[in-house]
């Protein structure tokens, strides 16, 4: 089942050009990613063998599905940390979460609960599958007056958007930073998927990229040696995922 992990491929033509991955689902039983501590594992150390060094765990927060709570994450962290170091894994974890902007998201920033944030205020965010936000832009007002700064999670993946590229502008202007899902760039996701990451990447619109990591499938796509070389190709020699060089406020 893990016979990834045994082919001949050089664990230096695997490594991405970041070492620090800010998108994950790799906390065991509380989202759709890791089923339980011995997914989390195996999942990290994938991660490990592409050069990733630093994993912040991104569970996902719904409100008619996963109302994880800090406790809650947290929690899970503690457990999954104590397992790496028994494993012997040299992989700095941390946690945020993933917030869809629903109604939920906006009780918990109206009672002022402490939001889990990637870098000081950063919180990373996502929308809807299904149907374009009609009231994002009072949405993000409100994340502004609580002093958070948002990143919206793989924007190349909302279909709405890919008849009109120009919403990748101004979803920036109106305040997103865009992080765009590497596996995108291969395809794995369908051609238009990969055909607007390549534009968001090309146009400058992006400088943080996550790995999305939930499963094996996932795993297995990332350490394809010819995804790899597609992934790098597109990639190119910028820099990603430095949060430190985000102005905070």
């Amino acid at each position: 089942m893990f016979n990834f992990f045994k082919n001949n491929i050089k664990e230096e033509s695997l490594a991405l050009p970041f070492t620090t991955d800010i998108h994950s689902h790799i906390l065991p039983g509380i989202d759709d990613g890791a089923a339980d501590l011995e997914t989390s594992l195996l999942l990290i150390k994938g991660l490990y063998s592409m050069g990733i060094r630093k994993a912040i765990a991104t569970p996902h927060i719904i409100g008619d599905l996963y109302q994880n709570t800090p406790f809650i994450i947290n929690n899970a962290l503690a457990t999954v940390k104590d397992a790496v170091k028994k494993a012997g894994i040299k992989m700095e974890l941390h946690a945020a979460a993933e917030y869809m902007l629903d109604d939920y998201f906006i009780e918990l920033l109206r009672s002022k609960s402490a939001l889990l944030t990637l870098h000081k205020n950063i919180i990373l965010t996502e929308i809807s599958y299904s149907t374009a936000p009609d009231n994002l832009e009072q949405i993000l007002a409100e994340i502004f007056s609580e002093g958070y700064l948002p990143i919206l999670a793989h924007p190349e993946r909302y279909h709405y958007y890919h008849n009109n590229y120009k919403k990748y502008q101004q979803l920036k202007e109106m305040g997103f930073m865009l992080q765009v899902n590497i596996l995108s760039l291969t395809g794995y996701y369908g051609k238009s998927v990969k055909k607007a990451a390549k534009y968001i990447l090309e146009n400058n619109l992006a400088n943080l990229l996550g790995t999305d990591l939930h499963h094996h499938n996932h795993l297995a796509a990332l350490t394809n040696f010819t995804n790899r070389k597609t992934i790098n190709k597109y990639m190119g020699p910028k820099i990603y995922n430095n949060l430190n060089s985000i102005i905070t406020t």
